[in-house]
């Protein structure tokens, strides 16, 4: 899984580079950071450790949003291509904060999204890295409320082999699987299905 990571960041960071100053500014689908300080935000994860993370938190009063804002200004450049390069010098870091390594891609996988979508960066996942990322998703909420999006509802990727659960049927390709499970109402109109009308009440 740590080769997935690896290749995932470098895959974003070879399509980041010719970025515009106006793009480096655009709203990411995270929130309300930026596309440069939703690459800050992977430079923070791939830096952390859990005596990190859980001092940083601690210091936050374990406020996550106040945590994520303080560890991603420390990664952002006085210029975005300062930004880049320390994402570039984090690619092959094999640390990480406290949980699975399947949430760590899982963060890599979602936010490289939440970066290129707006963007119309044709980029993405490798089928496997998603299909990982699917699997956790669907059996587990952490960092996302992923598995109370999947409960009662079937799942179905269209270009691999990720399947889960029973019910009404969500279909698409595996990246927007993952993306629907990570919350991102933007990927609703990529995916079809019965139960895409319960999807979008929950998320």
């Amino acid at each position: 899984m740590t080769d997935q990571i690896i290749a995932a960041r470098k895959e974003l960071a070879d399509d980041l580079a010719d970025l515009t100053e106006a793009q480096w500014a655009a709203p990411s689908l995270c929130e309300s950071w930026t596309v440069e300080e939703t690459l800050a935000h992977l430079t923070s994860a791939a830096n952390m450790t859990p005596f990190r993370w859980i001092r940083s938190m601690a210091a936050a009063g374990f406020r996550p949003d106040v945590h994520n804002r303080r560890r991603l200004n420390e990664q952002l450049g006085v210029t975005p291509a300062e930004t880049l390069a320390k994402f570039r010098a984090a690619i092959s870091a094999t640390t990480a904060p406290l949980g699975p390594s399947a949430a760590w891609l899982g963060e890599i996988v979602v936010h490289g999204q939440d970066i290129r979508r707006p963007l119309g960066l044709h980029g993405g996942p490798s089928v496997e890295a998603a299909t990982t990322v699917a699997r956790f998703f669907v059996s587990k909420n952490f960092a996302v409320n992923s598995r109370n999006v999947a409960i009662g509802l079937r799942w179905e990727a269209t270009d691999g082999p990720f399947h889960s659960g029973d019910g009404p049927i969500v279909r698409g390709t595996t990246e927007a699987l993952v993306m629907v499970l990570a919350g991102r109402r933007a990927y609703l109109a990529d995916v079809t299905g019965d139960g895409v009308e319960t999807v979008s009440a929950r998320i």
